[in-house]
């Protein structure tokens, strides 16, 4: 059997600029195995939801998986990671601002991510794949201030830098995602939510040279509208229509 390091490694191959490695982000043990057994699929992506059901089929599956941590947990990060690395993962997205919205500085968002790579080479994965998304923009940063962030985030071990445009500000614009993957050579995740706001197809976002695009919780509110139709289909939208 492959180490899981053997898994990081692949996982990290998968990371191609102008090829972008595609993510649909999965919330449970049926959207894992439904997303999962597309022969398209070819890495499994949580969204911050439960990470044991899904690690067990990606594990069955054979095919790596990355777990949203947000931001790490606060002071909690070094044991969500071990955990994470515990149930199979061989990569994490990490945010830097915690669940308040308070956004770490750079310089200690920076050390959050050298500690994650710290835990990941302690556990014998040095190509563990870190996604360090920076929320700047949403605090009112301007793109040179994500670039910053970014570029510290790769010096620090992140493998890729995740820029989150946000939907009060409208995302992301084509010019943005240029200048984001000129300035981290193609190591860039393009969010779903920020292709579309910028007009952007997955073509264009291969030409322009990006590494890996995700949807983030979108299948979930997808599937989670779809229930709703249903279920209101079957009990009705009222409390005088059910029988």
């Amino acid at each position: 059997m492959a180490s899981m390091n053997d898994t990081a490694l692949a996982f990290r191959a998968l990371h191609r600029p102008g090829q972008p490695v595609l993510l649909a982000n999965v919330y449970d043990a049926i959207t894992a195995r439904a997303v999962g057994s597309l022969p398209s699929c070819r890495a499994l992506a949580t969204a911050s939801y439960t990470v044991t059901a899904i690690a067990a089929v990606a594990k069955e599956l054979g095919k790596p998986l990355t777990v949203d941590l947000q931001d790490g947990y606060s002071e909690r990060l070094e044991e969500a990671v071990q955990c994470t690395i515990d149930a199979g993962a061989v990569g994490i997205n990490i945010e830097d601002a915690d669940k308040a919205v308070n956004l770490y500085s750079a310089t200690e968002a920076a050390e959050r991510v050298r500690r994650v790579v710290a835990i990941a080479v302690r556990n014998r994965l040095p190509d563990f794949v870190v996604n360090a998304r920076t929320d700047t923009l949403r605090h009112g940063g301007v793109l040179e201030d994500a670039i910053v962030r970014g570029r510290a985030y790769l010096a620090a071990g992140a493998f890729n830098v995740v820029v989150w445009g946000g939907p009060q500000r409208g995302g992301l614009s084509r010019q943005e995602v240029n200048s984001l993957t000129d300035a981290f050579q193609g190591r860039l995740n393009i969010m779903r939510n920020d292709m579309v706001a910028g007009g952007l197809s997955l073509q264009d976002v291969a030409k322009i040279g990006v590494a890996r695009c995700s949807m983030g919780p979108f299948l979930q509110f997808t599937l989670a509208d779809e229930a709703a139709k249903a279920a209101a289909a079957f009990i009705g939208t009222g409390p005088n229509e059910s029988t």
